[in-house]
């Protein structure tokens, strides 16, 4: 067998093997303590991607799902002043019975008068209700003008309104979790797994930073040679 002293082959091939176990050490100690494996791109470059791609689905569903929220309690706040606006309706739609009463004295039939017209500049009132800082009503929703029918036909539509927007939200909460699992799926690092590969680095560093002490005691056989 050949002796060298200038060139060390098997310490620079235990070397070599040496960073390489260390690289994979590192990489496997870096997954576990962020709870992710793809800590770099060049972990899974086309796994990054799309996990990246996933993840901003998901919070543009959740946009959505906000998006719904607000508009939802718009809603909400438009059907309740509309149903206010009914409750005025109704009793104005009494007054014009009883101010038709012929039984009724000139005086009694002024008091609803005066109380009719209170209620319209009420309802009128109600129309101009605003809603941070914007109109919660069109002319063609509720005016002061606005009868019982109106109203009920804005209400309804309303309530069509927001079961849909409840609807959309469901369907984009859904969307959100789903498409945050899949990331996960792609992103998130399988501890057992990692472990596993953690121990066995672990090993293989020690073990290569011994065999490379080994081969780097190789030389001191030729040093015997010439004592």
């Amino acid at each position: 067998m050949s002796l060298f002293i200038n060139t060390n082959t098997a310490a620079s091939n235990a070397a070599n093997n040496l960073a390489v176990s260390n690289l994979n050490l590192q990489n496997s100690l870096n997954k576990l303590s962020s709870g992710s494996r793809i800590v770099k791109a060049s972990d899974d470059a086309g796994g990054l991607a799309a996990s990246m791609n996933l993840t901003a689905a998901a919070a543009q569903a959740g946009s959505a799902v906000s998006a719904d929220a607000n508009s939802i309690s718009l809603l909400q706040a438009k059907d309740g002043v509309l149903k206010v606006a009914g409750d005025i309706a109704t009793r104005l739609a009494q007054l014009t019975s009883l101010k038709n009463d012929t039984t009724l004295s000139t005086s009694d039939k002024a008091g609803y008068t005066t109380e009719s017209t209170a209620l319209t500049t009420e309802l009128g009132s109600l129309a101009n209700v605003q809603y941070n800082g914007k109109a919660l009503f069109t002319s063609a929703e509720l005016s002061s003008s606005s009868t019982l029918s109106t109203i009920a036909s804005a209400r309804a539509t309303i309530g069509a309104q927001q079961s849909a927007a409840q609807f959309d939200s469901q369907a984009e909460s859904v969307a959100k979790t789903n498409l945050e699992a899949a990331a996960g799926q792609i992103s998130n690092v399988d501890v057992a797994s990692e472990a596993t590969n953690l121990a066995k680095y672990n090993v293989m560093v020690q073990y290569g930073a011994a065999m490379l002490a080994q081969a780097n005691q190789s030389t001191q056989v030729a040093l015997k040679l010439i004592q």
